[in-house]
């Protein structure tokens, strides 16, 4: 038998290389790894100047908390919007006629200002070569505890 196989020295040192060429091809792998961790924390990181994860959860967990409380808010308004929009008095209706067929133009006229329910008022103005008359009726639902001329329908018809 030769002196290399039969001394243990030479078969641990063997051993040896081996477990180091092992261990230098663990490190490269190892290396790789943490090179692909560190620029996926780079791209997520960017350059907000923090290197600490749990600041900057805290500070989304923050951002959303504020985010939501003003979703909420407007929301809130948005609600508030939709309720009173239909109340207002927003719709127009104008009807212009000539109130005295034997005299003028088109100088009179019925205006309704009414919101979605046909709710508000009309106002009528009958105008003559001497004098001009205004008239004012509200109106609920269309109608008015006073009688309503047909020119005064018609811009109440309008207005919708």
């Amino acid at each position: 038998m030769d002196e290399w196989t039969t001394n243990p020295m030479n078969a641990v040192t063997v051993g040896l290389a081996l477990l180091v060429i092992i261990l230098f091809i663990w490190i490269a792998v190892v290396g790789r790894r943490l090179k692909k961790l560190r620029m996926q924390y780079t791209s997520v990181m960017g350059n907000t100047g923090v290197t600490n994860f749990e600041e900057v959860i805290l500070q989304m967990k923050e951002s959303i908390s504020v985010q939501k409380e003003a979703t909420e808010q407007l929301q809130l308004q948005l609600k508030d919007v939709q309720q009173t929009l239909p109340k207002k008095k927003g719709r127009l209706g104008i009807h212009r006629y000539n109130a005295f067929a034997d005299q003028g133009s088109d100088l009179s006229f019925s205006l309704a200002i009414v919101n979605d329910e046909s709710d508000g008022a009309v106002i009528t103005s009958i105008h003559s070569r001497e004098n001009s008359y205004v008239y004012a009726k509200p109106v609920a639902k269309g109608e008015s505890a006073y009688p309503l001329t047909p020119e005064e329908r018609k811009a109440i018809k309008e207005a919708k």
